[in-house]
C-alpha cells in the first residue's frame, strides 16, 4: 500500500521537489503573484493623475474612467473561471492572460511618452487622440489580464500541495496574500516617486511612462518567473465550471415556473423547487443557500462605491494638499500607502484583541454586525474627507464666472499712487505694492485713473483674470492674462515684471528664464518646491534674489526701476502672491484613511468569511463571483454619481455618498436580523441521507417486482434472480 501512495503524492505535486516541507513550484507562484500585485497597485496608483494631467480631462471623466477600468477588472475574474474550469485550465488560462495582461501594461507606458506626438517640442502632445486610443485598450488588456488571472493563481498554488499537506497549504495561502499585500505597498510608495521624476527625449516631463514602465516590466518578470517553474507544477485538466451548472438549474426553474403558471397547478415551497423535474434536489438545495446568502449581496455595492474612491477622489484631493511632513515630502498618490499599512496592522490587532474583547463584554458581535459597522466606519471616513474638503475650500481663490472679470492692481512707479476705479473705494498704493486681492467687474471696457491723471480705458475679458501695471508717467497701461486655476501637481507659476528702463536676463542654478524688457509681461515658468534663488544680470552687474516656495501657488515677481545690484538688492524685488500656496497638509487625510481600512476590515474580511461559511462546499467560487460583481457594481455607481449629479462642490458629493451609505447600512442591519444562519454541511448531509433513503426504498420496491416476473419465467432461472436480488 506504501508504494502506491508515494507515485500518488508525486504526482500531485508535479515533479516539483520539497523545500522544507513545501513544493518548490509555489514559491515560483508566491513570486508571481507579488510582481502582478505590483504591476497592479503600481499603475492604479497613478492612473486618476495620468487622466487629469498628462491627457488633460477634468476630475469627473477621470473619475469616471477610473471607475470603468477598476470595474471591468472585477467582472472579468467570472470570465476568467468558465474559461480555466471549462476550457483551458488554471496553468494555461495564467499563461495567455498574462501575456494579455503584460502587452496590455507595456501599451500603457508607450501612450505616456509625450514624445511620440510632440512635434513642435513644447512638451505637450500634439495628437491626443493617440495617447487616449491606446491608454484605453492598455487599459482593457489589463482588465482582461488581472481579472481573469484573479481567481485561478491561488487556487492553483493551492492544487500544488497533497492531501496530507494541509498545514502547509494554509500557511502558503497566508503567505500569498501577504505577498499581495507586499506588492501593494511598495508599488504605492515606489510608482508616485517614479512619476514625480522627469524624463523625456526634447523636452522633461513628468515620467508618467516610467511610473508605467516598472508594472510593466514587473508583469514581464511575473510571467517569466511563472513559465520557468512550468515543469513542477501540478495540472489539474478542466472539471466543469459550477456557475455553469448553477445558471442553467436556475433557468430552468424560472423557465418550468413560467410554463406552468396557471393556477390549476399546485404552489411550490420554494421556486427553486420547479427544477426538481430535471435537476437533483441537493443541488436545488444548495442554491437556495447562495440565493440567500447572495439576496443579503443587493445592498453591498454601495461600501465598494465609497472604498475605491480613495484612488480617484481622495487622491485628485491630495494634489490640493501641502505634503511636506517635514524630513518627508508626500506625493499626493502616495497617500494610498496607508491603506496597505493600515491593514497589515488592523488585521491582527482585531483578530487577536479587538474581537475576543467584545465576546468578553458579553456582546454577540455577529459577522453580519461587523460588516454592519464596517459599513458605518466608511461612511464616516468620507464625512472626515467632507470635513477636510471645507478647510481645503477656505483657502482656494474665488476665481470669476463667465460672465465676470478680475482684475489686479500693480503701481510701478517709485511713488504713492492714488488709482480711481469705477464702484470702488479709491485705493492707494505705495511704491511696488499691489492690491490685495482681485476686483470684480462686468466684462467690457471700465475707465480708471490716478488722481491728478488722465483717464484710462481698460478693456476686461469675460472669465478672465487680468493685472494691470500702473505708472503715473505713462498714459497706457499695460494689461495682463493671469491664471484662472490653481496650478497641477502642486507645481508652482512664477512671471516676472521688469520695472528697470533697461533689459534684465533672470535665471537659476538648472534654468534660464531670458531676457525680460521693461514693463512687459512674459508666459508663466514652473518652478518646484523648495527654496531657489534666482539670479538677475545686467550686463557685468548681477543680483542674487532667493525665496521659499510651497505647492500650488502662482506669484509675480516685481523689479523695481531702483534697484541697485549688490548685497542688498534682495530688497528690491516684490513678491505679489495671485494664488495662495497648498496650506492644509496632507495628514488631515489621515483618519479618513483610518476609518475606510477599518470599515474594510470589518466588511471584506468578514464578508468572505461570512459567505465562505454559508455556502455549499462546491459552490464557493459562485459566492465569490457574487462577491466581485458587488465590487463592480459599485464602481459603475460612482460613474452615475459622477457624471449626472454634477454637484459643484467636492464636500457636498462626499456628504452624499455617506448619505447614501447610512440609508444602505440601515436596510442591511435589517436584512441581517431578519437572516437566520444554518450549517450548509448539516443540510447537505440530511439531503444526502434522505436520498439513500429514497434509494433504499426504491430497491425495497423492485425484489417484488423481480419476483413477479421471474414466476412467468423458467424454473431454472430461479437462483439467478435470487442471485440478483442479493446483489441489489
Amino acid at each position: 500500500m506504501a508504494e502506491q501512495k508515494d507515485p500518488e503524492k508525486k504526482e500531485r505535486r508535479g515533479t516539483s521537489k520539497l523545500v522544507c516541507g513545501y513544493p518548490l513550484s509555489i514559491f515560483f507562484i508566491v513570486v508571481n503573484e507579488f510582481c502582478e500585485r505590483f504591476s497592479y497597485y503600481g499603475m492604479r496608483a497613478v492612473l486618476v493623475l495620468y487622466f487629469k494631467y498628462f491627457l488633460r480631462w477634468d476630475d469627473d471623466l477621470a473619475t469616471s474612467i477610473y471607475h470603468t477600468f477598476v470595474a471591468l477588472c472585477y467582472l472579468t475574474p467570472i470570465l476568467g473561471a468558465i474559461v480555466a474550469d471549462s476550457w483551458l485550465g488554471k496553468f494555461k488560462t495564467i499563461i495567455y492572460l498574462s501575456i494579455v495582461y503584460a502587452i496590455g501594461q507595456i501599451t500603457m507606458a508607450i501612450s505616456a511618452v509625450h514624445d511620440i506626438t510632440d512635434t513642435d517640442r513644447d512638451g505637450t502632445p500634439n495628437n491626443m487622440t493617440f495617447h487616449v486610443s491606446m491608454s484605453m485598450v492598455g487599459l482593457f488588456l489589463i482588465a482582461l489580464g488581472t481579472g481573469g488571472i484573479k481567481p485561478c493563481v491561488a487556487a492553483f498554488g493551492g492544487d500544488q500541495f497533497s492531501d496530507d499537506q494541509e498545514k502547509q497549504r494554509r500557511t502558503f495561502f497566508s503567505v500569498f496574500y501577504l505577498c499581495i499585500n507586499g506588492g501593494s505597498l511598495l508599488s504605492t510608495i515606489i510608482t508616485p516617486i517614479l512619476r514625480a521624476q522627469e524624463c523625456g527625449i526634447y523636452s522633461q516631463q513628468k515620467c508618467y511612462s516610467l511610473a508605467f514602465g516598472v508594472p510593466a516590466a514587473l508583469m514581464v518578470v511575473a510571467l517569466v518567473v511563472f513559465i520557468v517553474g512550468s515543469g513542477m507544477y501540478y495540472k489539474a485538466e478542466p472539471q466543469g465550471n459550477i456557475m455553469l451548472d448553477v445558471s442553467k438549474c436556475i433557468g430552468f426553474a424560472i423557465k418550468n415556473r413560467y410554463r406552468h403558471r396557471s393556477k390549476h397547478y399546485p404552489k411550490r415551497d420554494h421556486w427553486m423547487d420547479w427544477a426538481e423535474e430535471k435537476y437533483d434536489k441537493l443541488l436545488i438545495a444548495q442554491i437556495k443557500m447562495v440565493l440567500k446568502v447572495l439576496f443579503l449581496y443587493i445592498p453591498l455595492p454601495m461600501f465598494w462605491t465609497l472604498f475605491d474612491q480613495k484612488g480617484s477622489r481622495w487622491t485628485l484631493q491630495a494634489t490640493t494638499m501641502d505634503g511636506n511632513f517635514g524630513l518627508l515630502v508626500i506625493q499626493p498618490d502616495q497617500m494610498q500607502t496607508l491603506n496597505p499599512i493600515l491593514i497589515l496592522t488592523l488585521v491582527p490587532i482585531m483578530d487577536s484583541l479587538i474581537y475576543p474583547l467584545i465576546k468578553k463584554c458579553g456582546l454577540n458581535f455577529t459577522p453580519l454586525k461587523r460588516m454592519t459597522v464596517g459599513m458605518f466606519m466608511a461612511a464616516l471616513a468620507f464625512v472626515c474627507a467632507a470635513l477636510v474638503q471645507v478647510e481645503i475650500d477656505k483657502t482656494l481663490p474665488i476665481f470669476p464666472t463667465s460672465s465676470q472679470s478680475q482684475l489686479k492692481l500693480i503701481n510701478t512707479a517709485n511713488e504713492s499712487v492714488t488709482v480711481d476705479l469705477p464702484g470702488h473705494e479709491p485705493l492707494t498704493l505705495l511704491p511696488a505694492q499691489a492690491s490685495n486681492d482681485y476686483y470684480t467687474f462686468q466684462p467690457g471696457t471700465i475707465s480708471a485713473s490716478v488722481v491728478g491723471s488722465e483717464v484710462v480705458r481698460l478693456t476686461l475679458t469675460a472669465g478672465m483674470r487680468q493685472t494691470v501695471l500702473i505708472s503715473s508717467h505713462h498714459g497706457k497701461w499695460p494689461l495682463s492674462i493671469d491664471l484662472t486655476s490653481k496650478p497641477d501637481e502642486g507645481i508652482n507659476e512664477i512671471r516676472f515684471i521688469n520695472g528697470m528702463s533697461k533689459a534684465v536676463n533672470i535665471s537659476t542654478s538648472t534654468s534660464n528664464f531670458g531676457v525680460f524688457e521693461p514693463l512687459s509681461f512674459y508666459n508663466y515658468s514652473q518652478i518646484r518646491n523648495g527654496k531657489v534663488t534666482f539670479t538677475l544680470q545686467q550686463g557685468p552687474q548681477s543680483c542674487d534674489y532667493s525665496t521659499q516656495f510651497g505647492y500650488g501657488s502662482s506669484n509675480t515677481f516685481f523689479i523695481r526701476g531702483d534697484l541697485v545690484f549688490g548685497p542688498s538688492c534682495q530688497d528690491s524685488v516684490t513678491r505679489i502672491e495671485d494664488i495662495q500656496p497648498n496650506s492644509v497638509s496632507m495628514a488631515l487625510q489621515v483618519p479618513q484613511y483610518f476609518f475606510i481600512t477599518v470599515g474594510e476590515v470589518m466588511f471584506s474580511v468578514t464578508g468572505l468569511e461570512f459567505s465562505y461559511s454559508q455556502a455549499p462546499s462546491n459552490m464557493k467560487a459562485v459566492l465569490q463571483a457574487g462577491w466581485l460583481l458587488t465590487v463592480a457594481i459599485g464602481n459603475f455607481i460612482v460613474l452615475i454619481v459622477a457624471e449626472l449629479a454634477k454637484i459643484p462642490k467636492k464636500w457636498a458629493e462626499y456628504v452624499l455618498f455617506a448619505s447614501l451609505l447610512v440609508v444602505v447600512c440601515v436596510i442591511f442591519s435589517f436584512m441581517a436580523y431578519f437572516y437566520t444562519y444554518i450549517n450548509p454541511a448539516e443540510i447537505e448531509a440530511k439531503f444526502r441521507k434522505n436520498a439513500d433513503d429514497d434509494e433504499d426504498d426504491k430497491s425495497k420496491q423492485k425484489k417484488p417486482g423481480f419476483q413477479m416476473a421471474k414466476r412467468h419465467s423458467d424454473e431454472s432461472h430461479i437462483e439467478d434472480v435470487k442471485g440478483k436480488q442479493t446483489r441489489m
